[in-house]
């Protein structure tokens, strides 16, 4: 079986009967070791001593008080933060519970980086035995932001992390387009070189190709499969569509937020433009296997899945919206 994804720490956390991660202490230090939890050089004592009392005991109670001691505001602000996040985690029975009580109160005011580091370990826990390098390399659209271009007739997304540095001069047509630097050697995914992936996974430095009718947007379909299996139970089949004619939105979900201002403009009978629709990176069609489970005024209709870019071609893909955004009667968490 192969391993990936070992940067999201999920080897240091224990599973529960029914397959969700449960918190561990170890997985807690390294969390608070990551850099960006790690105070900086000019921080004061009262800081430092608290970061290393975690880092000893990540579980240890912390008073308002001692927050308040820290010297800089945006430390206290950003200590305010961290230890409600640490302590929302704590009180859920595992992750994926924690995950989905986040997303159905609305966020509120998670940083997106604490949200994209729950979903990576979180789709790791969804994914594990999955053998398709295709269908993991489309799961990290689910944490992270990607970049599209068209190269050679092809629509292709890499990611925008990797390749946001300078734009020297490229080794590839493609290097070159993306604006990758020359070290990063990002290659598209594909049959030849699959098998590379998975020692790789943790560089997020293969694209992928999204043209319709191709196994980038069958790839992603399946990884929306197993995330919607994993933290709400439900069994769904996803299909991607090569085009949007004679669609009947009775229930559409926009995987990001460019998607749901198209999705809505379409359901109130909106024209939309030619450059709008072109954002559209892709279609989905989302039956249930049990269709006793839906909602009444959608049974017997499917449900569409809409991905866009946005106008500067990036994918913000929003797991989220799987979460809350289907026609479910009762949406339970996986806990």
């Amino acid at each position: 079986m192969n391993d990936f994804w070992i940067s999201c720490g999920h080897h240091l956390l224990d599973r529960d009967e029914g397959g969700g991660l449960l918190l561990t202490d170890d997985f807690l230090k390294v969390y608070m070791a990551r850099p960006e939890m790690i105070p900086p050089p000019e921080a004061c004592a009262v800081e430092r001593t608290l970061h290393g009392a975690l880092l000893a005991d990540p579980r240890m109670k912390v008073a308002a008080s001692d927050i308040a001691a820290i010297a800089d505001a945006d430390a206290r602000e950003n200590w305010q933060t961290l230890v409600a996040f640490r302590d929302h985690l704590i009180r859920h029975k595992t992750l994926e519970a924690a995950y989905s009580k986040l997303v159905k109160q609305g966020l509120q005011n998670t940083p997106q980086l604490f949200v994209n580091q729950l979903v990576h370990v979180v789709m790791r826990n969804a994914l594990d035995g999955v053998e398709d390098a295709n269908v993991v390399r489309a799961a990290e659209m689910f944490y992270r932001t990607q970049r599209v271009t068209m190269h050679e007739g092809s629509l292709i997304a890499a990611d925008e992390e990797k390749i946001g540095g300078a734009n020297p001069a490229s080794v590839s047509p493609l290097v070159s387009m993306l604006g990758i630097p020359a070290e990063a050697h990002i290659h598209v995914i594909n049959e030849e070189n699959a098998a590379g992936y998975w020692e790789r996974s943790d560089q997020f430095d293969m694209a992928i190709d999204l043209t319709g009718g191709r196994d980038g947007l069958v790839a992603l379909a399946t990884a929306m499969q197993r995330w919607i299996a994993h933290v709400l139970g439900v069994d769904v089949t996803i299909e991607p569509l090569t085009e949007m004619r004679e669609v009947n939105l009775a229930w559409y979900v926009g995987l990001d937020a460019v998607a749901t201002k198209i999705g809505d403009a379409l359901w109130n009978g909106e024209d939309i433009d030619e450059a709008t629709m072109a954002q559209v990176i892709g279609l989905f069609q989302l039956t249930f296997r049990d269709p006793s489970i839906v909602l009444d005024k959608v049974k017997g209709e499917p449900v569409y899945l809409i991905l866009a870019m946005t106008a500067d071609k990036l994918i913000r893909l929003k797991p989220q919206n799987l979460v809350t955004g289907l026609p479910i009667r009762h949406l339970e968490a996986v806990s």
